[in-house]
């Protein structure tokens, strides 16, 4: 198989790795796209050959080379490049969100009906084998017909502020983080109940991170940036991109070529996404989730109730359990700062019996194994797997209209009612 990767920064590396080390019989990386030359370089360099390299305006000539498309770019952008792939003919692999919006949604919907190409959307967190448990047990039907879902996610100060520092923080480029990271969560929710949402209504707010924050806190003054501000080396919030040689060659030797800066001031001006949401779904066979997302929380973890007509199911994830008073690492590494303190508990409690502790094991690597999972997945193609792990565009689908929707709905402040197939009812 060849492949062509479009959007070269971090998130694009984990699969480039794949088909360079352990992955490199299914294929090989024969074409990238991006709009950053220096960038270009870096992956030019880990691939360690030439490689044709093409501008987006050129993405029509770098399909002429390629059997699949792997879609790692700017959120916003992912449905150009998806459909264009799509109505080439070409496999798709796809960065979750899928895409930003619901006409997003519908373009890439169509799309996929009507190629001979096959689309996947990477939700690596149904492979983590404790959600994996989850999906098992429930469908088993351990506690019975289930009733609702309570679903609270910490992202810390290392993790969560991060988002505010790049290009997240712009609504119109990552729809939100209940888009961009939100769709994770719903996507398991809409796994682990294997069916759809009916109605979502939403409350959001922007309470610790930004200017406006920042001045009420008595915050004045702040950098604009990380680089060159005195405060690097003692401030937490001041990500030092010159300490991590990769985020250095990928951002900050990336600069002068298209202006982006990766390490803004998480307290500065231009934050349009919010840091605190608060989501409630009926599903439509009568379950409904209360969905939580904080973005400042001292520490990274989630916590997952299912209730049914025959007993609950609880799960307990730390992932940091405390955030060290710097950011001068890699925050969207999930190596070794996620394995600080890191813990796991899965509980079955049924009516009338004594609790019970569920074991969840796990492999090596990422998520307790499930990347590796994920990408035998992508690259080898889907196992004989009877939790129906690999995801395709209906899943993305689905998974983002419960964020757009949520979005809207605390935009207006009115509940919005979803179709069976995820798309928006007529108001």
């Amino acid at each position: 198989m060849r492949y062509a990767f479009v959007g070269l920064g971090h998130r694009a590396q984990m699969y480039v790795d794949a088909l360079l080390g352990d992955w490199s019989d299914t294929g090989e990386i024969v074409a990238l796209c991006d709009t950053n030359r220096t960038r270009l370089r870096y992956y030019l360099d880990r691939i360690g050959r030439d490689v044709p390299c093409f501008a987006p305006e050129e993405f029509g000539e770098l399909l002429d080379l390629a059997d699949a498309v792997v879609v790692t770019a700017v959120d916003a952008v992912h449905a150009r490049y998806v459909i264009a792939a799509l109505d080439a003919g070409k496999d798709v692999v796809v960065e979750k969100p899928l895409c930003t919006t619901a006409a997003d949604c519908a373009a890439i919907a169509a799309a996929a009906e009507r190629s001979t190409g096959r689309l996947v959307v990477t939700f690596n967190y149904r492979y983590s084998p404790r959600n994996s448990a989850v999906r098992r047990l429930l469908a088993d039907g351990a506690i019975g017909e289930i009733t609702s879902v309570h679903f609270g996610w910490a992202l810390d100060t290392i993790h969560g502020a991060d988002y505010f520092r790049r290009w997240h923080r712009d609504k119109a480029n990552s729809g939100g983080l209940l888009v961009h990271k939100a769709t994770h969560h719903f996507d398991l929710v809409n796994w682990w109940l294997d069916d759809a949402a009916a109605s979502v209504y939403a409350q959001t707010s922007l309470r610790f991170y930004g200017a406006a924050n920042a001045r009420a806190r008595g915050l004045a003054d702040r950098p604009g940036r990380a680089r060159h501000a005195p405060g690097l080396g003692t401030d937490p919030f001041l990500l030092d991109l010159s300490a991590d040689p990769r985020l250095s060659r990928l951002y900050l030797d990336a600069e002068h070529e298209d202006g982006y800066i990766r390490d803004q001031d998480v307290f500065g001006d231009g934050v349009t996404i919010d840091d605190n949401m608060s989501v409630l779904v009926r599903y439509e066979r009568g379950a409904l989730l209360t969905y939580s997302l904080n973005a400042h929380a001292p520490a990274e973890g989630y916590r997952v109730v299912v209730d049914g007509t025959a007993g609950r199911l609880e799960l307990d994830v730390v992932e940091r359990a405390w955030t060290p008073p710097h950011a001068a690492i890699d925050p969207t590494a999930s190596g070794k700062e996620h394995a600080a303190g890191a813990s796991e508990r899965l509980v079955l409690h049924r009516h009338w019996r004594e609790p019970e502790e569920i074991a969840i094991g796990g492999g090596a690597g990422a998520h307790g194994g499930g990347d590796v999972l994920l990408l035998d997945d992508v690259f080898r193609g889907p196992s004989d797997d009877p939790l129906a792990r690999q995801a395709g565009y209906r899943a993305g689908v689905a998974s983002v209209m419960v964020g757009v929707s949520a979005d809207r709905s605390a935009a207006t402040g009115l509940p919005v009612a979803l179709t069976a197939d995820g798309t928006r009812q007529a108001s």
